[in-house]
């Protein structure tokens, strides 16, 4: 039986493909295309983009104060990030090969793109990279979840949340035995699902 909540999440999954092809609009628009994951600008675009760099200098001194005292403390998050990182490696090496599952690629959601752009100075690529490792980290951390909690307990949840995951078009509904019994511990889904992508 499918419910009116997997007809909505079908919904959502077509506005995420319209989304991507909203983001393929962005490379005409700016002029840039993807090779071998590098973002390559026309030679003009680059030379526009330089017009807004800012020296590092002048960066420096007329940063906020506040903005100087917080760096350190948002920089100290790189050890529990790369705790998080190798964690999470062991966990899909040993519990993901046990079930079964497939493993969530780590290129798959830690993207390095912003150092290509040539309106950032040296400071901010480096404030860039370490926010797209940690951020991303972060977004494969919740995708291993994810298919975590679709092995173990693939049950919607019996009111609204603040965010879905895509995964949720096969969880039973909240209060469905039979179809919580269908799905629990199955591994068929993933494939059918990463297939589809």
């Amino acid at each position: 039986m499918i419910s009116k909540i997997n007809e909505i999440l079908k919904e959502i999954e077509q506005k995420k493909k319209d989304l991507l092809k909203e983001y393929e609009h962005l490379k005409k628009t700016y002029s840039f295309y993807i090779e071998w994951r590098k973002v390559i600008f026309t030679k003009k675009t680059r030379e526009y983009n330089r017009k807004f760099k800012e020296w590092i200098l002048r960066y420096i001194f007329t940063s906020q104060i506040r903005h100087l005292i917080s760096a350190p403390f948002i920089y100290m998050m790189i050890v529990p990030a790369f705790i998080l990182d190798t964690f999470l490696w062991i966990f899909q090496q040993t519990c993901f090969r046990l079930y079964g599952i497939p493993f969530v690629k780590r290129k798959d959601y830690i993207v390095y793109d912003r150092r290509y752009l040539d309106y950032l100075n040296v400071i901010e690529k480096a404030n860039c990279i370490y926010c797209s490792r940690v951020n991303w980290l972060f977004s494969y951390a919740v995708e291993i979840a994810w298919r975590t909690e679709r092995y173990w307990c693939p049950i919607k949840a019996s009111r609204k949340l603040k965010w879905w995951h895509p995964w949720q078009k096969h969880f039973a509904d909240y209060g469905d035995p039979e179809w919580f019994k269908e799905c629990f511990n199955k591994n068929e889904i993933f494939y059918k699902e990463l297939e589809e992508k």
